[in-house]
């Protein structure tokens, strides 16, 4: 068995090489993520991870691209109604969240021919309805939500145009509300994160994606991935103004208290943030998120070897509850015809990591919360970057478990889903390189526990205007 691994990630045409040098990645992360698959890094059984990776070496050529079923010419919409009123608020909602009379395909071609529409709203629409606010669709996403590049191969791959070329990925899960923001086409939408599926998005599209507070959103409507312990429900915008809006749709009342966070901070002068440096992450990302925070005038401590080491730890634990979750609620779908092959082993990990980790990881789930409380009594908030790389480009191939791999090595999201506590994914301006193009990457900034208005109000002290 290890001779078949060994020979698909470094063999003639190795997935390895054939995924990982179009990515867009440098040649040094490209090798520390091939490594990571021999010395297998994941947590992956090795009968599990030479499947996945022999899938796409075996199918690359010959799976024909399928047209894409979306509504929209970026992608971004499964379904789409143009706005009536063009000076009304528009809403865009994740086909993840129940709408009456929709069918949601939670990004699958098996959902979408088969599920009955939805008897009534998602409770999350709630306050959106009463205020009469323009539902101008739902969004597209990875199938299930349990993949993070933001290919969909039914759907289609919303088209990202963070670089003027189409070539990076959306990032997923909610890949088409964050496009749907970033071109315009709504004000605001509604995503859904279990495990940084809001705050990927938005870090690869930049735009601005806050994850709420385990509990604070109700998900009842929503189709589960962890309700029990993970998911929960926030925004996306292209501009904190209507992030602000946003969270004021999901939590009534909240733009009186982001109006009092900005009356008692006003400044970033009185603001402690917590620096956190993570290993691997490519140098000009940390720069440029040290010149930020400096440049607005943050006071800013670096946080500790010790932190560092817990958090990888709560990444990993975060990790093993999205992933067995994601079985426990999605394993009645891997037998069925429509739904992908990549969707469909990722969710059969679960089956490993259920019985080995999921128990562990969410007894050391108290001890992780009481320790950011315990950082969060000597600062405001963790700063730290969304991601550890630029958003890779999007892979040649259709069939891309191995670029999955890739991509969810990048994020430094689930260790906050694992704690519980908001967090925002806000643009940051990388360095801009002679005759380039200008881009950005994202900052991921942290709060305590139900400080989402204090976080937007620092969001909104970080935010680069337009």
């Amino acid at each position: 068995m290890n001779k078949q691994i060994n020979l698909v990630i470094n063999g003639k045409g190795g997935v390895g090489k054939r995924f990982f040098a179009r990515s867009g990645i440098d040649e040094g992360r490209r090798n520390d993520a091939v490594s990571a698959m021999k010395n297998r890094r994941y947590s992956i059984a090795p009968s599990f991870l030479s499947g996945l990776l022999l899938l796409p070496l075996l199918s690359s050529c010959s799976i024909i691209p399928t047209p894409s079923h979306a509504v929209t010419r970026n992608r971004a919409f499964i379904s789409y109604t143009p706005p009536e009123n063009s000076t009304q608020l528009r809403l865009a909602v994740k086909d993840l969240i129940d709408i009456k009379g929709q069918v949601t395909s939670a990004g699958s071609q098996y959902l979408s021919r088969n599920n009955p529409p939805a008897t009534e709203d998602a409770e999350c629409l709630a306050l959106a309805r009463s205020r009469g606010v323009q539902i101008v669709g739902k969004t597209n996403l990875t199938e299930f939500a349990v993949t993070v590049s933001g290919k969909n191969r039914y759907f289609g791959t919303p088209v990202n145009r963070l670089d003027g070329k189409h070539k990076f990925i959306p990032g997923g899960s909610s890949s088409g509300a964050a496009v749907a923001v970033q071109d315009g086409m709504a004000d605001i939408s509604f995503g859904t994160d279990t495990g940084g599926s809001i705050r990927i998005p938005a870090a690869c599209c930049g735009v601005l994606g806050l994850k709420t507070t385990y509990g604070l959103v109700s998900t009842k409507g929503v189709f589960p991935i962890s309700p029990k312990h993970l998911d929960t429900v926030g925004p996306l915008a292209r501009d904190m103004t209507h992030l602000v809006q946003g969270m004021d749709l999901l939590q009534g009342g909240f733009a009186g208290r982001y109006r009092s966070a900005v009356a008692a901070e006003p400044s970033a002068g009185g603001i402690r943030i917590g620096r956190l440096y993570l290993d691997g992450t490519d140098p000009e990302i940390d720069k440029a998120i040290d010149n930020k925070l400096a440049e607005k005038g943050f006071r800013v401590v670096r946080l500790s070897e010790a932190l560092k080491a817990k958090w990888k730890q709560a990444e990993k634990d975060g990790r093993a509850v999205a992933i067995g979750d994601a079985w426990l609620h999605d394993n009645q779908y891997t037998d069925k015809q429509g739904v992908g092959t990549t969707t469909k082993l990722v969710i059969a990990q679960g089956a490993q990591e259920y019985p080995n980790n999921f128990k562990a990881a969410l007894q050391r789930q108290a001890g992780w919360q009481r320790e950011l409380r315990r950082v969060f009594r000597k600062v405001d908030f963790i700063a730290l970057p969304t991601m550890q790389s630029l958003p890779p480009k999007l892979p040649p191939f259709n069939a891309s478990v191995a670029f999955e791999l890739l991509v969810f090595n990048l994020q430094n999201t689930l260790a906050v889903n694992f704690a519980g506590n908001p967090a925002l994914a806000i643009p940051v301006p990388m360095p801009v390189k002679e005759h380039a193009r200008p881009i950005v990457t994202s900052l991921q900034l942290i709060g305590p526990r139900l400080s989402e208005a204090q976080l937007l109000n620092a969001g909104r002290l970080l935010e680069t205007k337009r």
